[in-house]
């Protein structure tokens, strides 16, 4: 059985938008679309305004909306619909434990206007068993390239293999973007672990490796003297979809979201992905010999 896209709705404008990529997403993978509302329980069975509509109520008409969304725009697709009782960050993470990947916007309606990205992306991008794809806005225009930043660690690996999936499904080429200047100049500034001798060399390397995996993708490599965040942000105003591993080489080993991730989160001007902790070891192509990867 296909595991399912999952997408978090609460009828927010960014929410909008999520369902939005993420019918896209079902139907160009052929996966099922699971479209999930969290009802919080302190919000209980109150009416809700002059209407008497109770919350569950209201939940359900919200459901039926999106599904009748959906199929609008993923005619076909195979949609359902869940309600469900709890915090919203736990019951979603608990959704990707089954899920091919979970779907939010950037900021839902008990966000904060100020804030750039909402506490339910960050929650789950640094928390959840499947890649999370956070939706800000849809790309006016599809370019046809998907980006990736990629480093060679275990969680950049999986981080590259997912893009390269999603360039397969939409027929796109795919820019593999290493940023090797570091934000400070200390030789092993605190949080960082000791440089490799080349890690551009290696990513080299390793990029021979995944182009004779999927010879029919167009890979591009971009290896630029500039620190990965702001070079990530500045390659998604031309791209479909950014992805980004949730720690790499340089990352906290105790942290749920890596640095990088985290200011790409912020900045990107369209799509990211974030992906994360595997559910089983994930093979790193090689010319001989079987080498296995594990975050």
């Amino acid at each position: 059985m296909n595991r399912a896209v999952v997408v978090g709705v609460d009828g927010s404008r960014t929410a909008w938008s999520a369902l939005a990529w993420a019918a896209d997403d079902a139907a160009r993978r052929g996966l099922p679309l699971r479209i999930v509302h969290v009802c919080e329980p302190w919000l209980a069975e109150h009416p809700l305004g002059a209407s008497g509509e109770t919350l569950t109520e209201r939940c359900d008409r919200l459901l039926t909306g999106a599904a009748d969304r959906a199929r609008e725009l993923a005619p076909g697709a195979r949609i359902s619909t869940a309600l469900v009782t709890g915090a919203v960050i736990e019951r979603l993470r608990s959704e990707s434990e089954t899920a091919d990947t979970v779907v939010v916007g950037s900021r839902g309606l008990g966000g904060f206007a100020g804030l750039v990205l909402g506490s339910v992306g960050f929650g789950l991008a640094g928390y959840a068993e499947s890649p999370v794809v956070v939706v800000r806005r849809l790309p006016r225009d599809g370019s046809g390239e998907i980006v990736v930043g990629y480093d060679a660690s275990p969680c950049a690996d999986m981080a590259l293999e997912y893009a390269l999936a999603q360039a397969v499904a939409r027929r796109a080429r795919l820019r593999v973007l290493h940023g090797r200047r570091y934000p400070v100049t200390a030789p092993h500034p605190a949080g960082y672990g000791p440089l490799p001798v080349d890690e551009a060399a290696e990513v080299v390397r390793q990029l021979v490796l995944w182009r004779e995996k999927y010879p029919d993708i167009e890979l591009i490599e971009s290896i630029v003297d500039e620190h990965p965040v702001p070079a990530l942000a500045a390659a998604s105003r031309a791209a479909d979809l950014v992805v980004v591993g949730s720690r790499g080489l340089g990352g906290f080993t105790s942290a749920m979201l890596g640095s990088v991730s985290h200011g790409v989160l912020q900045r990107a001007h369209c799509p990211v992905s974030v992906v994360g902790a595997p559910r089983r070891r994930t093979p790193r192509p090689t010319s001989g010999g079987g080498l296995w990867v594990s975050a």
